[in-house]
């Protein structure tokens, strides 16, 4: 079956808020193997200009996926079938420790490539004071669609 797209355009309701925490921060630079101090060490990100510890830049990842864009049943999405094609980062600043964000996700395109589904949707997080932080650039591809 197709993939729905009449989703086309669609922007789906703000995710709930996620509290990005120093330990957060932590785990995610420990499961990339990435040492730097300035997502560890608070003075150590002050050093380089962050009020506080920042994210690596992909840890977004966390959160962008974690939207209703993808779950919508009527989207007509098999998981099973599912890979991630591609993922990119726009940063207006870091994602830091005690940033309350929230995910709002908009399908941007839906095509068929051969016999695969492809889906592109741009997610914009933003504290919830409303500041933009950085947009997810998603790609997923349904195979055997």
């Amino acid at each position: 079956m197709a993939i729905n797209r009449d989703f086309i355009g669609r922007t789906f309701p703000p995710s709930e808020p996620y509290e990005v925490s120093r330990v957060k921060i932590r785990e995610f630079a420990d499961a990339i193997g990435d040492p730097s101090p300035v997502y560890r060490d608070p003075e150590a990100a002050r050093a380089a200009g962050h009020p506080d510890v920042i994210a690596p830049p992909t840890f977004p990842i966390v959160v962008s996926l974690g939207g209703n864009a993808l779950t919508d049943p009527g989207l007509g999405i098999n998981f099973a079938m599912v890979v991630h094609g591609e993922q990119r980062f726009e940063y207006v600043r870091p994602v830091r420790a005690g940033d309350v964000v929230t995910c709002t996700s908009t399908i941007t395109e839906i095509r068929s490539i051969g016999n695969n589904e492809k889906v592109d949707i741009v997610t914009e997080i933003r504290t919830t004071g409303g500041e933009l932080v950085c947009k997810s650039f998603n790609t997923i591809v349904e195979r055997g669609a």
